[in-house]
């Protein structure tokens, strides 16, 4: 079940999520406890306001659904990423391509651009579908960038069920908020108190 709430007021940013964006933008898509599942990427309008929000895209971008599932094409390929890196395990070939490939998408080079009056000059334009190119390049970017850090070290998927974020952990904390810890906690109390004692 999806619902009208948006990730930020959901849950507050995972740790880390500060320092990495692409943590944020794995974590753009929560599983709730009660089967309720929030993506801040849902919508073509959903997602131009997380790309605004983060810098990536001005307000009146005017994204589409094409745009907003190749966004969600890439969260799925880098939380792919994530859980092999999470587990020890070598990359989904195709997870390692689509971010290899959209880190192929950002420009390298200003244009030159003429104007009549003041001559010539240099430009990054960025008309509607320059504007994802280089969403999907800073995103996959910032994968990278964390995937091949210290901090990688660090990354863990949230332990309180059915939570999905990924998170930099700090000290024993392996819980995205103060909510899920507290469910974690609840949850293993519960266990004691329900377990059968031994004769």
């Amino acid at each position: 079940m999806s619902e009208s709430l948006t990730v930020g007021s959901a849950l507050p940013p995972a740790p880390g999520a500060d320092e990495y964006l692409a943590l944020d933008f794995v974590n753009s898509a929560i599983a709730l406890p009660g089967g309720h599942f929030v993506d801040s990427l849902g919508t073509p309008e959903d997602t131009n306001r997380w790309l605004t929000e983060h810098g990536l895209a001005p307000a009146d971008a005017g994204v589409q659904e094409m745009c907003a599932t190749q966004l969600r094409s890439l969260r799925e390929h880098i939380r792919a990423l994530f859980a092999a890196r999470v587990a020890g395990l070598p990359a989904l070939p195709a997870a390692l391509s689509a971010v290899n490939d959209a880190l192929g998408k950002a420009p390298t080079a200003e244009l030159l651009c003429w104007d009549d009056t003041n001559g010539p000059y240099r430009m990054a334009p960025c008309p509607t579908h320059e504007i994802l190119d280089r969403a999907l390049a800073t995103l996959a970017a910032n994968t990278a960038d964390l995937l091949t850090s210290p901090d990688a070290a660090r990354l863990t998927r949230c332990d309180s069920p059915p939570c999905i974020r990924y998170l930099l952990r700090h000290g024993r904390r392996h819980w995205c908020s103060t909510r899920c810890g507290d469910r974690a906690r609840a949850a293993r109390a519960y266990a004691r108190r329900t377990q059968p004692t031994a004769d």
